[in-house]
């Protein structure tokens, strides 16, 4: 092995990654052997002040042991390749008419203050706007430490329960917006072959100065083997719309992939949490309640203004948890 280099390399790299778990694993079973010696003294001392003092070190191992088995749980999940990669988001006004717009637009400005906070940068790819101050459809890419891993949780239909300004009567609606998280591809990830696309090019609509419906620089993009579709006129430049509709094409296509990947591994992981199903409702924000709930882990926070404002640290820990926990488990089982 010494004669082989790159083998030892290798090993040295699985070691380092594995060098973490140990530790936890022989600071837990330290702690499970104290737990096994003040569980046998409480157990066989007749003296009242030691059983009370053994019941005391018990109580106070447990929050210990659970503690140092949570981190295992984590120090055992294999790292996530895309976790640090840039985030594809797209959001789409869904049920509701001008109310989900406006929600789209809510939910927009929530992952622009997610990324101010987290020093993410944020380009604009495309934008269709409705009313004034709502967005029909938007696509952006969202760069920086640990977006996809981070964004890759709010895929999903996310549904809104307030009185819309344009309600007299102050009755509750109940509107929806779609929103997906793709992780944006590389061109070692996906191969497209130029003769399975088909791209036509048009004049640009909309907002956008002088130059719009002037010349032919928005440009569609259509995958033939899978049907994909990608618009983009956010440039005047119909190079710069085309360049932008094959990185979001790419990332759809690596999208499909992935899920692909997941159901082959194990059909019982399918979850909301674990595939990004976008056919399923997933969080609901209620502005009478000031409630926002995920009803994937059924998580229930009433600071609906914070989570709005970008802060979905708690909800993303949380989402996170039960994803790691759910890898674990189809990693022991495969």
């Amino acid at each position: 092995m010494v004669r082989d280099p790159a083998r030892l390399r290798e090993l040295g790299r699985e070691r380092a990654a594995l060098a973490p778990a140990v530790t936890v694993g022989r600071q837990l079973a330290a702690l499970e052997a104290e737990m096994a010696g003040a569980k046998e003294v409480f157990a066989e001392s007749g003296d009242p002040e030691m059983r009370t003092l053994a019941n005391e070190e018990i109580a106070a191992l447990e929050g210990r042991v659970e503690e140092s088995a949570a981190k295992l749980r984590a120090a055992l999940v294999p790292p996530d390749p895309m976790e640090d990669r840039p985030a594809v988001v797209e959001i789409r006004a869904g049920t509701g008419g001008d109310e989900a717009g406006l929600f789209g637009a809510d939910l927009m400005r929530m992952y622009r203050r997610l990324a101010e906070r987290c020093g993410w940068t944020v380009e604009l790819l495309g934008l269709s706007e409705g009313i004034l101050g709502s967005v029909k459809e938007a696509v952006f890419t969202v760069r920086g430490r640990g977006a996809y891993g981070r964004l890759r949780y709010e895929s999903g239909v996310h549904r809104v329960q307030r009185v819309p300004e344009t309600e007299s009567q102050g009755r509750i609606h109940t509107s929806a917006a779609s929103v997906a998280v793709l992780p944006e591809a590389e061109d070692v990830d996906i191969r497209i072959d130029p003769s399975e696309l088909r791209i036509d090019v048009f004049r640009s609509s909309g907002p956008g100065g002088q130059s719009v419906n002037t010349t032919d620089s928005a440009v569609r993009i259509t995958h033939l083997p899978t049907e994909l579709v990608v618009t983009c006129q956010d440039e005047k430049s119909q190079h710069k719309n085309k360049a932008k509709a094959m990185k979001v094409l790419r990332s759809r296509l690596l999208d499909r992939k992935i899920a692909a990947r997941e159901a082959e591994r194990a059909a019982e992981r399918r979850s909301q949490i674990g595939t990004g199903d976008r056919s399923a409702k997933i969080r609901t924000y209620n502005f009478p309640q000031n409630r926002v709930t995920d009803h994937r882990i059924g998580l229930s926070l009433y600071r609906l203004g914070d989570i709005l404002d970008g802060d979905l640290d708690e909800l993303v820990a949380a989402l996170r948890l039960a994803h790691d926990e759910e890898r674990l488990v189809g990693d022991l089982g495969d």
